[in-house]
């Protein structure tokens, strides 16, 4: 009785709540949990060890990190988790923002990890960890954006390669990038001559550190796989992105590449076009499709955000609609 009477006096909070969902996701680090939830290291610490001494949590040290578990289910603290667990809402909005960010999170631990990474640095890019033909996909990319952009936003810019790549097309350049890691390897890359107009910045792709429609073009390359919710990120990218302006999406086909889906962390198994073109939703308008062939299809999708009715078009069309 006293140990069930731990276990719930130390996961009655809300923070600790929210640390239990996710690890039944996955282990995660203290330092994944402060990226995730948004909180100090040594506030979650805190949290940590509570949930640990009820025995709600398994800690493994591996070097200088320590992660964090859920017990078997054999365990009764361990039972009592996922007890607990099974009676949280799914349709929760704060878990559903972690589940998002956790994502993330996994997704960059994977990229980080490959062996391409480690080796290429500020060069890596999943295509080429992929495979994939980077040559031919960049020359589908650039037939599908006109000559001269204006103002860009690429969202998930990782090492800024897409900046470097459209840099002689653009005005004005930012990449946004959820990882400190990549921003850094992305700024010395920006660094070089002819690239001072493209500059990055921390961000998430769900919540657009930028104002309404003060985008000429937006792109997300090869970043769809790894979103919790596709739809949210596009409907942030629709947000931003002025009318007439244009949303190009580079990302994989339908495919059954089971290691895509362990070894880099994807979210999704591509998207074929009926999906994407229910993601984009009414606000884009002129779908144009292009496919790269290679081990894994690559697919871009390419569209123009509707054009704000003029004030006298509005009005006739609201008067229309009060004589029906």
């Amino acid at each position: 009785m006293e140990q069930l009477l731990n276990g719930l006096r130390a996961c009655a909070e809300p923070t600790r709540l929210r640390i239990l969902a996710l690890v039944a996701r996955g282990t995660f680090c203290v330092m994944e949990f402060t990226e995730i939830l948004g909180q100090s290291q040594p506030r979650l610490s805190r949290h940590l060890r509570l949930l640990g001494e009820a025995g709600l949590l398994e800690r493994t040290r591996e070097g200088a990190n320590v992660w964090f578990a859920l017990p078997s289910a054999e365990t009764a603290t361990g039972s009592l988790a996922r007890a607990l667990l099974e009676r949280l809402p799914d349709d929760d909005t704060v878990l559903a923002a972690d589940r998002r960010q956790a994502a993330r999170v996994l997704a960059e631990r994977a990229r980080i990890a490959t062996e391409s990474f480690q080796k290429r640095g500020a060069e890596w890019d999943e295509m080429h960890a992929l495979d994939l033909n980077a040559d031919d996909i960049q020359q589908a990319l650039l037939a599908s954006l006109p000559a001269q952009m204006g103002k860009l936003l690429d969202v998930g810019t990782g090492t800024g390669q897409m900046l470097e790549l459209l840099a002689p097309r653009i005005s004005v350049g930012v990449g946004l990038d959820a990882s400190r890691a990549m921003l850094a390897l992305a700024r010395a890359r920006l660094s070089r001559p002819g690239l001072t107009h493209c500059a990055v910045r921390l961000g998430d792709m769900y919540r657009l550190p930028m104002a309404d429609a003060s985008f000429d073009h937006v792109v997300l390359q090869m970043v769809l796989h790894y979103a919790e919710d596709p739809a949210a990120a596009l409907a942030e990218a629709v947000r931003v992105l002025r009318p007439g302006g244009t949303l190009v999406v580079v990302d994989l086909g339908p495919h059954d590449n089971a290691a895509c889906m362990t070894r880099l962390a994807h979210r999704w198994p591509g998207f074929s076009d009926a999906r994407m073109s229910a993601l984009l939703g009414d606000t884009l308008i002129d779908l144009r499709t292009a496919a790269v062939p290679g081990p894994l299809e690559v697919r871009l999708w390419s569209a123009t955000r509707a054009p704000v009715p003029a004030p006298d078009a509005v009005a006739q069309a609201f008067a229309l609609e009060t004589t029906r």
